[in-house]
């Protein structure tokens, strides 16, 4: 799958977006290396910090159906610049093995980037005393 089309299933998927509040509509979807495609959007509540975004709702479908191992993830959002993750997105992404993050906006612009670019220096297992990073 082109990382355009990957963009284009993430914009299917953020049509479902609940975001009654920001109006900032977000969609994700996740490639995972058994060529399945998880969605996620981002799910607003009057309790801001209740909400979730769309980049860990698609992590977790996938991580609930038994898929551990990634391609891509692609983000799309009407923002005037290609959307980016928010840190804690950014640290769960850094987590798990997803080969590269397509960031996109509704005009078609896309930025391609590791996980270790979105989030150089990302705490992990490794960090843990007694703990090795998780295969």
């Amino acid at each position: 799958m082109t990382d355009r089309e990957l963009v284009a299933q993430a914009l299917r998927f953020r049509e479902n977006a609940y975001a009654p509040y920001s109006h900032f509509a977000v969609g994700a979807a996740l490639l995972g290396r058994s060529g399945r495609v998880y969605g996620g959007v981002n799910v607003e509540n009057a309790s801001y910090p209740v909400g979730i975004c769309a980049e860990r709702a698609a992590i977790a479908r996938a991580v609930a159906d038994g898929e551990r191992d990634f391609e891509a993830l692609a983000v799309v959002a009407d923002s005037p610049g290609v959307c980016v993750p928010c840190g804690m997105c950014r640290q769960m992404i850094a987590e798990l093995p997803v080969g590269r993050v397509i960031l996109a906006n509704l005009r078609g612009d896309l930025r391609v980037m590791t996980p270790a670019a979105l989030l150089p220096h990302a705490f992990g297992a490794a960090a843990l005393p007694g703990k090795e990073p998780i295969p």
